[in-house]
């Protein structure tokens, strides 16, 4: 995929500019005397009541967050386009509801800081240069669509994009090594029978078979050509081996709630599992050991970005390309980056963080001072290293993505059976 900016789009564009500002896409953007409500739909990781709060107070839109999990997510995108104006979804979704016709194109020439967006998302490099491993659904693969009202992907960089990248990051085993007491560092060890009862796994199909996969893989019993798109054959395989494990008695659950993954790890009912980085923030808030443990086989990643549905127009359409331009331009960035996530315009978090917060969180270097989390509390003392070293390490360190795959419908019904089972 060739790199894109901002110039070459409008040049590639110039011809719809005009079709584009007769249709009202180019209206003023927001003002205070015109009060409006963007009804936020996505699952609760990146809904917070600071954000909201922040954007309201700068540019008087207001926040409804419905959270919902990541299944839930695609299916009303799928069919109630009408009951969200802006959809906060993972970059794997996007095949799965895009034939709906339900994703209207974002145009790029209206995101201001389109040319600071991190590489990651047009190029599948990183700022440093680093390749990242493409199986599943990198973000470069369905990052562009064929128009504003497309259903299929673009085979190429247009000016019409499918999402706007928000946030994203490189996934690993969550740990507590005080009850473990020992070093953990291969995804193989989700299935050790030491931790019988005591590990769990994330119950989104799209995102457990791909844990699977890499313990799979590890512990040697297969090797995918793709991980990211099985075979009917090769689904079997790996849920047979999850099945097994289950009926060992190998896990204490199946969660698919971020609350419910920080209880499972913070009671010490579980001490290794499927975790996301803010849940390990989370725990560790709470005074708990909890360790985002680097593994030598590397991580799975993912990505999120905003969403328009069809429906959206007028009014709300032009706040939600401002709200989409405030969360790109630092503020909300440098939030999610106190709880572990990486943020898609990497410049404008900078700016809005402390230079010993950035050394800790992106650089890889031992925190100058105590590390509070988003909510003020202690996270870390000072002289403490970040988990997995620095942001090039971490995502220069990815394995695979989050992914839906041809056979996806058979892959759901299977997961569902040995949840079930």
């Amino acid at each position: 995929m060739t790199e894109m900016n901002r110039r070459g789009l409008l040049r590639a564009g110039a011809g719809l500019a005009g079709v584009a500002a007769g249709t009202g896409l180019a209206a003023p953007a927001v003002h205070a005397q015109e009060p409006v409500t963007l009804r936020y739909l996505g699952t609760a990781v990146n809904q917070s009541a600071e954000i909201a709060a922040k954007v309201k107070q700068d540019l008087g839109i207001t926040i409804e967050y419905i959270p919902v999990v990541t299944d839930d997510v695609i299916r009303r995108a799928v069919t109630q386009p009408n009951t969200f104006d802006l959809l906060d979804m993972e970059y794997f979704s996007v095949k799965r509801v895009l034939p709906s016709g339900n994703l209207q194109g974002i145009e790029a020439r209206r995101i201001k800081l389109f040319d600071k967006i991190t590489p990651v998302f047009t190029r599948g490099v990183t700022a440093g240069g680093r390749t990242l491993g493409e199986q599943g659904t990198a973000p470069k693969k369905v990052q562009f669509m064929n128009g504003r009202g497309g259903k299929d992907l673009a085979t190429s960089p247009t000016e019409w994009m499918t999402l706007i990248p928000t946030t994203y990051n490189a996934d690993t085993l969550g740990i507590r090594p005080d009850l473990i007491g020992r070093p953990v560092a291969s995804w193989a060890e989700l299935l050790n029978p030491q931790f019988k009862g005591k590990a769990s796994i994330l119950n989104i199909p799209s995102i457990g078979i791909m844990d699977a996969a890499m313990v799979m893989e590890a512990t040697g019993q297969y090797k995918y050509p793709d991980k990211g798109n099985m075979s009917r054959a090769e689904i079997d395989r790996t849920m047979a081996m999850l099945t097994e494990a289950k009926k060992a008695g190998q896990f204490r659950a199946f969660w698919s709630d971020f609350n419910e993954s920080v209880n499972l790890m913070a009671s010490g009912e579980t001490v290794i599992q499927s975790m996301w980085s803010p849940a390990v923030t989370k725990v560790r808030s709470q005074g708990v050991a909890c360790t985002y443990q680097p593994l030598k086989e590397g991580y799975r990643a993912w990505a999120s970005g905003f969403g328009m549905p069809r429906t959206l127009e007028g009014r709300k359409l032009d706040a939600a390309y401002e709200f989409i331009n405030w969360f790109l331009s630092g503020w909300a960035g440098a939030f999610l980056n106190r709880q572990g996530y990486y943020s898609a315009v990497l410049e404008t978090a900078q700016a809005n963080m402390q230079p010993y917060e950035w050394a800790y969180w992106m650089e890889g270097k031992p925190a100058e001072q105590d590390i509070k989390a988003p909510d003020g509390s202690l996270l870390e003392k000072a002289g403490t290293v970040r988990d997995g070293g620095s942001y090039e390490q971490r995502m220069g360190g990815v394995a695979c993505w989050n992914a839906v795959m041809d056979e996806n419908t058979y892959l759901i019904r299977k997961w569902n059976e040995f949840i079930a089972s």
